[in-house]
C-alpha cells in the first residue's frame, strides 16, 4: 500500500506539471489560431495593451476609416471585446466587413444575424453549454438568441453585432482592436512601418509577429506561474518520498541490522534505497503521463470552450526529471538514518 501511494503521489506531481503546461500551450495556440483565422495581415491594439490583455482605454472607431485610407490597405475592420466570467469573452463585430476579410464563418447550424438580439457561437461553446439555434442565453444583462453555430478557429467563440455590444458596454464608437488587410503580402512591411510612424502610441503587429509572441517564454506572468507550480510539485514529491522512505527504513530496521551483521557496507544499503526510490519515480512518471490523458479527456468533455489542453511531448522528460530529482532528494535523510544504525540495536529492534 505504501508503494502504491508513493507511485500515485509522484504520478499526481508529474500530471500536475504536464496538465498545466498543456493547458498553457493549448490556450496560447488557440488564441493564435483564432487570430490567424481572421484573415488579416496586421493588428492594431490600444495603447498600454499586453500580448494577452487589452487596455482599459479603447480606441475610437474613427481610426478604422483612417487606417483604411492609408496606401496599400485593402480593408480595415474593428472589434469590441467584453470579458465574461472565467475564460470567456463576447466579441462585437461588423459581420459584413469581417466576412470580406476572412471569408466568413462556416455555419454548422443556423446562419448570420437577423436582429440585434442575435448571437453567433462556435461549436465548442455550443457543446459545453448544450445550445442549439433558437435557444436563449442570458449574458451581460441581455437576453440573446442563438442565430448560428460556426466552426471554431475564427476570431472568437461568441460574437454579436458590434453596435449592440458597444451600447451595452457603455463604450459607443470605441473598439478593442483593429484588423488590417493589405492589398499584397509584399506590402505588409511597408504598411506596418507607415502605421507605426503615424500611430506611435499604439502596439501594431503583423499577425505572424503577434502569434509568434504567444509563447510561454514571452508571457512573463504565465512563465512565473508555471515555475511556482513546478516548485510546489517538487516540494510535494519530496515530502511524499521522504515519508515513504522514512517509513520503509523503520520497517526494515531488523533487515538493515542483518545486512550490516553479514558485512554489508553503508554504500550497499544506500544503493538499495536509492534504487527503490528511482524505481518508484520511474513508475510514477509513467503513471503521471497516463493520468495527463485523463485530464485532457475531462477538459475536452467538461469545458471544451474554456480550456484546451495539448500534449506537449518535450515536457515529458522534463517532468520526469523533476519528479526523479525531488524523489532522490527525499531519500537522503532516511538513507543517512539507515546507514547510521548500529547493527546490534537494529537486530534487537521490535
Amino acid at each position: 500500500m505504501r508503494t502504491v501511494l508513493s507511485v500515485l503521489a509522484i504520478a499526481v506531481e508529474v500530471s500536475m506539471i504536464l496538465t498545466l503546461v498543456g493547458v498553457s500551450y493549448g490556450t496560447l495556440d488557440g488564441t493564435a489560431r483564432r487570430a490567424r483565422g481572421v484573415g488579416a495581415d496586421i493588428m492594431i491594439r490600444p495603447p498600454g495593451s499586453s500580448i494577452l490583455g487589452l487596455s482599459t482605454a479603447p480606441m475610437s472607431d474613427k481610426l478604422v476609416d483612417f487606417v483604411a485610407s492609408q496606401p496599400r490597405v485593402a480593408l480595415a475592420t474593428g472589434t469590441a471585446i467584453q470579458p465574461l466570467s472565467g475564460f470567456d469573452s463576447i466579441t462585437g463585430l461588423d459581420l459584413d466587413q469581417f466576412s470580406k476579410m476572412s471569408g466568413g464563418f462556416h455555419f454548422i447550424e443556423g446562419g448570420p444575424f437577423a436582429s440585434d438580439q442575435d448571437m453567433l457561437i462556435d461549436e465548442y461553446y455550443a457543446k459545453e453549454k448544450r445550445l442549439h439555434v433558437g435557444d436563449k442565453v442570458q449574458l451581460i444583462n441581455q437576453e440573446w438568441r442563438v442565430a448560428g453555430i460556426f466552426e471554431s478557429g475564427k476570431l472568437a467563440r461568441i460574437c454579436v453585432r458590434i453596435g449592440v455590444l458597444q451600447r451595452l458596454m457603455g463604450n459607443e464608437h470605441h473598439l478593442s482592436q483593429i484588423y488590417v488587410k493589405v492589398d499584397s503580402p509584399d506590402h505588409i512591411q511597408e504598411v506596418l512601418s507607415g502605421l507605426r510612424a503615424k500611430m506611435p502610441a499604439y502596439p501594431i503587429y503583423t499577425v505572424e509577429e503577434f502569434t509568434s509572441l504567444l509563447s510561454i517564454n514571452s508571457v512573463g506572468l504565465l512563465r512565473n506561474f508555471i515555475g511556482v507550480v513546478i516548485g510546489v510539485a517538487v516540494i510535494v514529491g519530496f515530502i511524499v518520498v521522504f515519508m515513504a522512505m522514512y517509513t520503509a527504513v523503520l520497517e526494515r530496521t531488523r533487515e538493515i541490522g542483518i545486512l550490516k551483521a553479514v558485512g554489508a557496507s553503508s554504500g550497499f544499503i544506500l544503493n538499495l534505497l536509492f534504487r527503490e526510490t528511482l524505481l518508484l519515480s520511474i513508475l510514477g512518471t509513467f503513471a503521471g503521463i497516463l493520468l495527463t490523458y485523463v485530464t485532457q479527456w475531462l477538459m475536452q468533455h467538461a469545458v471544451p470552450a474554456s480550456l484546451t489542453q495539448e500534449t506537449v511531448y518535450t515536457w515529458w522528460p522534463i517532468a520526469g526529471g523533476i519528479a526523479i530529482l525531488g524523489a532522490l532528494l527525499g531519500v537522503i535523510v532516511p538513507g543517512i538514518k539507515a546507514v547510521r544504525q548500529d547493527a546490534t540495536e537494529a537486530l534487537s529492534y521490535e
